[in-house]
């Protein structure tokens, strides 16, 4: 983990607990950690499940790897280096917003298992619902919405996820959905809501 280089500091708490958010809020706050090659579906997934949720009355956004580079993330790369330090910033921002009493939804390549078991053991597992969408290679240089396989494949880019650099499957996430053999976005969406209720994450709190 990523040592403070600022001396003095001290977290300083407030009054108001993340369960009387989710009080107010009356639903718990989490992270759904979208996770998958390009062109997966992952930001397409966790758009319509927002859009599940804010229907169900409840609070979420989304924070996508692509948006993130234009602000907050806008001097990183994409070397191990930097992918490490994107994930690291995105599971403290991500943790906040669960503090909040938000549904938080990340949806990043994020290829390297111990940058995401370092956000899980951020958050706490309880807080953290890794969601593997899964899709053959294959399948995501077909749909190539961005056109970015066909770059690295000429190699106009370089350290490009499940060309030139590596993907590692998430070896245990709480819910695979394999976009190669379900393309419905709605259905697939479905998926992740059907997992969460089953799971208590929507209980409405009292």
């Amino acid at each position: 983990m990523t040592e403070i280089k600022a001396t003095n500091v001290h977290w300083h708490n407030g009054q108001i607990t993340k369960e009387d958010r989710e009080r107010l809020n009356k639903h718990k706050g989490f992270c759904l950690w979208y996770t998958g090659l390009s062109g997966s579906g992952k930001s397409s997934i966790a758009v319509k499940v927002e859009e599940k949720l804010f229907e169900k009355g409840i609070r979420t956004y989304i924070l996508d790897g692509d948006n993130i580079r234009h602000g907050l993330n806008k001097n990183l790369g994409f070397s191990h280096e930097d992918r490490t330090e994107n994930i690291r910033r995105i599971g403290e921002v991500s943790k906040l917003f669960a503090d909040a009493g938000i549904v938080v939804g990340t949806a990043f390549i994020s290829p390297y298992r111990k940058d995401r078991d370092n956000v899980r053991e951020l958050l706490g597992t309880e807080n953290f619902v890794e969601i593997y969408i899964k899709a053959e290679l294959e399948t995501c240089e077909e749909r190539d919405p961005k056109g970015l396989y066909k770059k690295a494949r000429a190699g106009e880019i370089k350290d490009f996820t499940g060309i030139s650099a590596p993907y590692e499957e998430p070896p245990n996430p709480e819910l695979v959905v394999n976009t190669t053999e379900e393309t419905d976005i709605d259905k697939n969406a479905n998926k992740v809501i059907e997992y969460l209720e089953g799971k208590g994450y929507l209980n409405i709190k009292g």
